[in-house]
């Protein structure tokens, strides 16, 4: 059967599958990334877990993958095909499509882990049909993919959907970024799990505990996740302010909440926008293959690219 492989390579661990032409996952494994072992035996894990995909498709599928597609964190130069920077995995400037594309004896697509996840999303998740979408995660930090017409736009620089560093809070919290007051410094899951370990005086607790505790009714918890919800909220008006986009997903750790979340953040968006067309505002449908399914997209894509849209447009990413 004719198939693609996928790998969505994250800080500490990967996920893999080989991807029929339908988007249905054939074969599917993870492994740990192995950081603690440096970036180049990451790079080599990487090409192996390939190799061993691509050897099990041979076995199992009467035949070896036509493409392989790859998503990475951090700074991603897809058109290079560059792992450009990545903090948590140490890397600069691994040429990681070309070291693929010679392992496995096949075109290779690298893409940015959110922008692969938002891809997924757009086209076989929860905006499907959407011709503008703007997809959120939030995990450990906050991230976006802003969705064109069946594409995810990576802007003139790779840095398109930085959202997570839109300031939400003027002089307020610093932020690894080198700014104060970035949104995901009071939205992200890491934020929410320890802006309520200090309320709670549990160093334990995290942004599940803190959902949890405001179903209860915990006067400190529905503090904590207000201050939350409402900096996101300024957040995505300030995206929607400049995207127009037909639909939010919000995805991620946080949006496991479902409704704790969405009702109020649905709410404080309507009160924000005056002008603006109110989008859409659903969670995600694919949950952590998010990912893997974008990265198995793209691998389609260069055998099959998707078509275009007819309609002049500006495009912009991750």
């Amino acid at each position: 059967m004719r198939h693609v492989i996928a790998l969505d390579v994250g800080g500490t661990g990967m996920k893999a599958a080989l991807v029929a032409a339908d988007g249905s996952l054939l074969h599917r494994a993870r492994r740990a990334t192995g950081r603690e072992r440096g970036p180049d035996a990451v790079v080599e894990g990487i090409l192996g877990f390939a190799a061993e995909l691509r050897a099990h498709g041979a076995e199992h599928l009467g035949e070896q993958a036509a493409a392989a597609g790859v998503a990475v964190p951090g700074i991603v130069d897809e058109e290079r095909g560059l792992a450009a920077y990545s903090a948590n995995l140490g890397w600069r400037d691994v040429p990681l499509r070309d070291l693929l594309a010679e392992r496995l004896g096949a075109p290779v697509a690298l893409g940015h882990d959110v922008r692969a996840g938002g891809l997924a999303e757009g086209r076989v998740g929860a905006g499907r049909g959407a011709d503008r979408f703007l997809f959120v995660p939030l995990g450990t930090g906050i991230a976006g993919a802003i969705g064109i017409d069946g594409r995810v736009e990576a802007g003139a620089h790779g840095f398109a959907g930085e959202i997570g560093h839109i300031v939400v809070r003027p002089g307020g919290l610093p932020c690894p970024c080198g700014q104060r007051g970035c949104l995901e410094r009071f939205a992200s899951a890491a934020a929410v799990s320890q802006a309520w370990a200090e309320a709670c005086g549990d160093p334990e607790a995290d942004a599940a505990h803190c959902a949890r505790a405001v179903k209860s009714g915990d006067a400190r918890a529905r503090a904590v996740w207000q201050e939350a919800v409402d900096a996101l909220a300024d957040g995505l008006v300030t995206a929607l302010t400049l995207l127009d986009p037909r639909t939010l997903i919000i995805g991620g750790g946080l949006a496991e909440a479902g409704e704790t979340l969405f009702a109020p953040l649905r709410e404080a968006v309507r009160r924000r926008v005056t002008f603006q067309k109110l989008p859409s505002i659903v969670p995600a449908a694919l949950g952590d293959t998010a990912g893997c399914l974008g990265a198995g997209l793209l691998a389609w894509d260069l055998l099959t690219p998707p078509a275009t849209s007819t309609t002049s447009t500006t495009t912009s990413r991750r």
